[in-house]
């Protein structure tokens, strides 16, 4: 791949320039600040950028923000201190900023960052046809007043879930469970994050956690967040081969095989293609299905792959999905539902 270097330190761009020097990758430009980060992609687009937070002129996320707008690239934030600017990581990847890790230094973390450039390479080609699940489901069934949303998202996830959540009300009726592409080491300070723009308890997704109503679990671990036929979650190393962890794809699945009532899934912005096959097999299962649509995704990745596919019962904008869920989503889950097993 061809990436880009984005950072004010000549020691930063130095080491960073090397460590490609010493891969498969090639530099394609160094920018010092986020204004000329912006001209230079326009110019010359990469296929990666490694993009720094606090710069002079332009910071990171406003360059992050006007390159997703006119030039949309994959961006990896690699910044100092990253413990300390959670804030500004979350407003980077909201607006469209695929992961952050630490700059890394002579002795650590160059694999780290090495393994997170190939990772993103592997994302940036996604496959549009998908084949419907088979259903298998009983004429007149009846649905228990429960209800499950569970909720995919990646590139400028963070801003999308901020504005979906702060819109609901504190007696939300129904649990939420957020597979949001992060680093494990950031979860926590995420889930912190998130529970400041909303009045519903959020909270990172432990092991044996069994859903409650007005809660929202926050995948956690690298390993890939599943629900049980107990309704309580876990953790699961496999599969191994998938390259998005926490996979929503493989959360999804594990949903659509194990919860037995109403379900509303919602695929949101995000680079790739995790969780549009899962949005699929939910909506075979008899889930009403949403993705955000194009105007006001970061990332029209992920929800467009899961539109063309079929998957999504709805395309809707970020704020009238958050209308959905304050309204309808219970009723129009049980009529997606009653719809699939009459085979509708």
């Amino acid at each position: 791949m061809r990436v880009a270097i984005v950072n004010d330190m000549p020691m930063a761009v130095e080491s960073l320039a090397r460590m490609l020097r010493h891969s498969e990758h090639d530099l394609a430009w160094c920018a010092y600040n986020g204004a000329e980060a912006v001209k230079l992609s326009a110019i010359d687009p990469p296929d990666l950028i490694l993009m720094d937070l606090v710069m002079p002129v332009m910071n990171g996320v406003e360059a992050t923000r006007r390159i997703m707008q006119s030039q949309p690239c994959p961006i990896l934030i690699v910044t100092a201190s990253i413990e300390q600017r959670c804030d500004i990581v979350f407003e980077a990847m909201g607006a469209g900023a695929m992961d952050a890790v630490a700059t890394p230094n002579i002795e650590t973390g160059t694999n780290l960052l090495l393994k997170k450039i190939a990772l993103l390479g592997l994302l940036r080609n996604p496959v549009d046809k998908f084949e419907m699940p088979p259903q298998n489901f009983e004429d007149g069934i009846k649905f228990p007043a429960k209800h499950l949303v569970v909720i995919g998202s990646s590139s400028g996830g963070p801003a999308a879930l901020d504005t979906l959540l702060s819109r609901l009300p504190e007696y939300y009726h129904s649990p939420i469970v957020v597979l949001q592409h992060i680093d494990a080491q950031f979860a926590p300070q995420f889930a912190l994050w998130l529970n400041e723009k909303t009045p519903l308890n959020v909270k990172t997704a432990r092991e044996g956690d069994l859903l409650q109503a007005g809660h929202v679990y926050i995948a956690a671990s690298d390993d890939h967040l599943m629900l049980n036929s107990e309704y309580t979650l876990y953790y699961n190393v496999e599969p191994r081969e998938t390259y998005y962890r926490p996979s929503v794809d493989v959360f999804f699945h594990s949903v659509a095989k194990h919860w037995k009532y109403p379900i509303t899934a919602i695929l949101l912005t995000g680079m790739g293609q995790d969780g549009a096959q899962g949005l699929l097999e939910l909506r075979g299962a008899g889930a009403y299905t949403i993705a955000q649509d194009e105007s006001t995704s970061a990332v029209f990745g992920m929800p467009k792959v899961a539109a063309r596919s079929g998957a999504a019962v709805e395309v809707l904008p970020i704020q009238k999905i958050a209308d959905v869920l304050c309204e309808s989503a219970l009723e129009k889950a049980k009529r997606c539902k009653i719809r699939r097993s009459r085979g509708v």
